[in-house]
């Protein structure tokens, strides 16, 4: 059996989202990595356990900048209908019988068009999948924002699923040392396959494009770093260092809801249960309560600080680390020592 999983970068990495989708699906049988990109992290692709990897180059969509596709250049372009297209393609080529992504907006996104296109149905935010006798997979998925687990069957001869971001170990199929890893071995080679998908216009009329420098190379559920801010930046204009520290720090500044209500940020940016479910390494929340909403959706994080005037702030029962202060001074000082750092 073989699993294709869409791979999407952070810079030119595998986003750690993606790692955890490659993680589950080592357990379906071989795995196929598809990445829409000029090249391929082929090393990092091995050690996750992929033995081929296609890789779709912006030009190939028509997409690429400079191409005629409108799109200024060296801009990333991203058309949902495009790539799923590209996905079932892919899948009825290699024979795949299962088609994986990781559950960020993006990837819920690309399989519920390639759902649409297939006729197939799709699970979101799984995870455990188990072949079971050839067309059948039993699954457990997060329902009500993971508030509840749920045990499904689905029967279709491919399966479609997302893999939930927070809930699958990000584990590599690299030996440890002294030790066998889990799942089959890391392949002693990785077969590159550069492809052309056959697509209509209609496939290409939603497309956005990103400039690089501007996303900071990580969206809000992929990004190694997070710095939240919540009612206590005190409005618009207090995100200005928020903004900083997270550029200093190569992450993306995230907010609560409260600040999303306000409208001082977009909603794209709110973490939390009816946000953006986050799993940074470091999460740094400044001038955020906690409530249970937000921790919902900040719990995938490795590590927290907290930055807060309330000793009592709920946050602070989840933080590792807590700065028991104003983060109107907390935080131009770290910035400071930040870029202290970085001077030669």
């Amino acid at each position: 059996m073989t699993a294709l999983v869409l791979v999407e970068l952070d810079g030119a990495e595998p986003a750690d989202a993606s790692l955890r989708a490659l993680t589950l699906a080592r357990s379906l049988g071989d795995v196929n990595a598809v990445v829409f990109a000029s090249a391929a992290p082929q090393d990092a692709l091995a050690s996750y356990g992929v033995t081929d990897v296609y890789l779709v180059e912006p030009g190939s969509l028509g997409l690429a900048g400079g191409s005629g596709g409108g799109v200024p250049p060296g801009e990333h372009c991203y058309a949902p209908q495009a790539w799923a297209r590209t996905l079932a393609g892919l899948a009825a080529e290699t024979g795949a019988t299962a088609v994986l992504a990781a559950g960020t907006d993006r990837g819920n996104e690309v399989l519920a068009h390639l759902g649409a296109i297939t006729g197939l149905p799709m699970a979101a935010n799984c995870t455990l999948v188990t072949p079971d006798e050839g067309r059948t997979h039993r699954l457990v998925r997060h329902r009500w924002a993971g508030l509840l687990l749920e045990d499904a069957v689905m029967e279709a001869p491919v399966a479609l699923f997302t893999v939930a971001t927070d809930s699958v170990a990000n584990v590599s199929a690299a030996p440890p040392s002294g030790g066998t890893p889990p799942g089959p071995p890391v392949p002693a080679s990785i077969q590159v396959h550069v492809h052309k998908p056959e697509l209509a216009e209609a496939d290409l009329v939603v497309r956005a494009a990103e400039s690089p420098a501007g996303a900071g190379g990580a969206s809000l559920a992929t990004a190694r770093v997070v710095v939240g801010g919540g009612r206590g930046v005190g409005g618009p204009d207090g995100f200005a260092p928020l903004e900083e520290l997270a550029g200093l720090l190569g992450g993306v500044v995230g907010v609560s809801r409260v600040v999303t209500s306000e409208g001082w940020r977009p909603h794209k940016q709110q973490v939390g249960q009816t946000g953006t479910k986050i799993t940074p390494e470091l999460y740094l929340a400044c001038g955020i309560s906690g409530a249970i909403q937000h921790i919902a959706g900040c719990a995938g994080a490795k590590h927290i600080i907290a930055i807060n005037t309330d000793p009592g702030a709920p946050i602070l029962a989840h933080a590792d680390y807590a700065v028991i202060g104003d983060l109107h001074q907390v935080i131009p000082a770290l910035v400071e020592a930040l870029r202290a750092r970085r001077t030669p």
